[in-house]
């Protein structure tokens, strides 16, 4: 229940900052630049220089570094898992050696490029979604993939879909946790045991879930039918997104380190 906690991604934080008051499709865009960047950069002062402008980012959106960081803590994982992975199955010159396992510096070398690039790709699309608010987010999915309706692409009803299921994430979490709850006071454990009665365990938990998001689901069909939903055709908007100076004065910066990062480093 802690893990389930200690993710952020896909909820929003409402404050009055640089970050939050940026258009919607110019926070996109940075965030597809950076995201980009980051598989072109190939050494580690090239993600510093990333690194240092999310850390710059997140201090202007005025968000606790706390609770943008804890959003980390679920994929550690999966993090720690790569790194061992690349110490002990790359070739290379042997710099520790445990039995028949042999840790080369160019696997640690391979496995801390690759768990650094996951840490900014996560911090990133967080930063994201903790500034930006589902209706901001998809008007501004919706203008960007509307570009593209020459070719038949239905832009809003993707991003419609997106931000239903960003808007969901924190409620399915919510109710994973509530349903945890009441399952352990029946007596269940989900904590003792090896990995094969750990997993089936989690099919009191699974069962019940998939059942109230199917019925969130068709409620919320039928409440978007209620109210004569039809897609995107002949909507209009009650905010309209307007491009001030700042916001292309800061996608400017963010293209120009970008460049700079992937050329020179």
């Amino acid at each position: 229940m802690n893990i389930l906690r200690n993710i952020s991604f896909g909820q929003y934080i409402p404050h009055d900052s640089l970050i939050h008051n940026l258009d919607p499709r110019i926070k996109i865009l940075s965030c597809l630049t950076v995201i980009i960047c980051l598989f072109l950069v190939d050494n580690f002062w090239g993600y510093f220089i990333l690194g240092s402008l999310i850390m710059i980012s997140i201090i202007f959106s005025k968000v606790h570094p706390k609770f943008v960081f804890k959003g980390l803590r679920p994929i550690l994982f999966i993090i720690i898992f790569t790194l061992v992975i690349h110490l002990f199955m790359t070739e290379g010159e042997v710099i520790y050696k445990l039995g028949f396992l042999k840790i080369t510096s160019e696997g640690l070398i391979k496995g801390l490029f690759i768990s650094c690039r996951l840490l900014i790709l996560i911090l990133t699309t967080s930063l994201l979604t903790l500034t930006t608010s589902p209706i901001s987010l998809t008007d501004g999915t919706e203008k960007l993939l509307s570009a593209f309706r020459f070719m038949g692409m239905p832009a809003h009803e993707i991003a419609m879909m997106m931000t239903i299921a960003l808007r969901f994430i924190p409620t399915l979490l919510e109710e994973t946790e509530k349903i945890m709850k009441a399952q352990i006071s029946r007596g269940a454990d989900f904590e003792s045991g090896n990995i094969l009665n750990r997993t089936k365990s989690l099919i009191p938990i699974l069962v019940p879930l998939f059942v109230n998001a199917f019925r969130r689901a068709d409620d919320l069909a039928i409440a978007m039918e209620a109210k004569c939903y039809r897609g995107g055709k002949g909507r209009t908007h009650y905010r309209k997104l307007q491009i001030k100076k700042n916001d292309m004065l800061i996608f400017a910066f963010i293209i120009i380190v970008a460049i700079i990062t992937s050329l020179i480093f």
